[in-house]
């Protein structure tokens, strides 16, 4: 047994405080409500607390922090999007992981691995070239390779593809791609709120919004009612719920998104590979598991159920790339809710509802841009005005017709 535990093994009081606190009761106020408990949520109140000295913030989550999306990915990190708002974006979540541990003091267990999106199709490669060009113009590592340094990345890959039709042709190599523990991430931001004097409260439904003209003035809790100066939703599936409380529709259409993992194997992979035509990618865990997806369900459902036709298909296009893998056990697979935007681009920052922020839209691409979001929506909150790279996230976009069309680089959201 490690020296540390049999330490604390033999104290009757020990020194060292709870991750969290658990505030009794509800404050009559606060400064700001943050509606969810996920990621976004609690870096947002994380950097309200360091960076702008709002602590007065109360988070709100109906189960436990960590429950809803952040919990359910698969925890990828890169920067190689589309669009040239897209790529500023991602490529500042980039650079606030690689130094997040730190910063929160908390092992979050950032690992570089690399990312390859492969290309089946001459369309496929011309989108990569496209990416690769937007991603060097911005300062952000990618490039298009050729088979054989796919090959030579990860040669247990069959280039052919089981002979079916859709060999690699070549891929987008993104070197600063990672993956990283998502309940470190959130664990590690509750800890750091906390400690800079946020209330974090579980088990704590939003079950209304009050709005008197065109100001919101609080939030209706299953523990009663709390007055607020702002309110920011990180609520994901649940978004176009809260959203009708305030009386605001959005272009939100709610899709389940499924995941599994294998059982544990020696280290192999060490790149993380997505096919942008098969719609699947996997890496390898610090475990030792695959964390395998597939596109997002076809229909549109508030629902988290699995499905056997999820694992059939995922497991025929993995075979495809690597046949060894046919008699690997699935341990687990589960589901999450991605609320999709027609452009394929989040929703951030002000709504008409004076006082009411979104933070909406991520599909399945929101893990990756956790610390990018609790910067800049820390800073709108503070400022009530959006931060310079939100602005083209706006919801006004959709009215303006000023879309930013980022379908090309969610390779398994199309």
């Amino acid at each position: 047994m490690p020296y540390r535990l049999l330490r604390f093994a033999f104290r009757s009081k020990y020194p060292e405080p709870r991750m969290f606190r658990r505030p009794e009761r509800l404050r009559d106020h606060y400064d700001v409500v943050i509606i969810g408990g996920g990621g976004h949520a609690l870096a947002t109140a994380y950097n309200l607390a360091r960076d702008h000295s709002i602590t007065n913030v109360a988070v709100l989550e109906k189960a436990h922090i960590g429950h809803g999306g952040t919990g359910r990915n698969t925890a990828i990190v890169r920067a190689n999007y589309l669009t040239p708002e897209g790529v500023r974006f991602y490529k500042e979540g980039v650079r606030l992981f690689q130094d997040l541990s730190s910063d929160l003091d908390f092992n979050l267990l950032y690992s570089k691995r690399g990312h390859l999106t492969l290309a089946h199709t001459d369309a496929g490669m011309r989108t990569m070239r496209w990416r690769a060009e937007v991603n060097k113009h911005l300062g952000v590592n990618s490039e298009v390779v050729g088979p054989e340094v796919v090959k030579k990345l990860c040669p247990q890959m069959d280039l052919t593809c089981g002979h079916h039709g859709f060999p690699v042709l070549g891929a987008l190599h993104h070197p600063p791609g990672a993956i990283v523990r998502h309940d470190a991430v959130a664990w590690g931001y509750a800890r750091g709120a906390d400690r800079r004097g946020v209330e974090i409260h579980q088990e704590t439904e939003v079950v209304g919004l009050r709005v008197q003209g065109d100001r919101i003035v609080g939030v209706e809790t299953n523990k009663g009612f709390v007055s607020a100066s702002k309110v920011l939703s990180c609520t994901a599936g649940y978004t176009p719920r809260i959203a009708r409380m305030a009386g605001l529709r959005t272009p939100l259409t709610v899709h389940p998104l499924q995941a599994c993992v294998t059982e544990p194997m020696k280290p192999w992979l060490d790149a993380i590979i997505v096919s942008s035509t098969l719609h699947i990618y996997l890496s390898q865990s610090d475990r030792g598991e695959l964390v395998m997806g597939a596109a997002l369900d076809p229909y549109s459902v508030h629902s988290t159920r699995t499905t056997l036709a999820f694992m059939e298909g995922l497991a025929g296009h993995v075979c495809e790339l690597f046949p060894f893998l046919s008699r690997v056990k699935v341990m687990r697979q589960w589901a999450g809710l991605c609320d999709m935007t027609p452009d394929f681009s989040p929703i951030m920052g002000k709504t008409p509802i004076e006082g009411f922020y979104l933070d909406a839209g991520w599909g399945t691409w929101g893990f990756k841009a956790t610390p990018v979001c609790g910067k800049t929506l820390a800073y709108t909150l503070a400022h009530d005005e959006p931060h310079e790279l939100i602005k083209p996230f706006a919801l006004s976009r959709y009215e303006n017709f000023e879309l930013v069309g980022e379908k090309g680089a969610a390779s398994v959201g199309q």
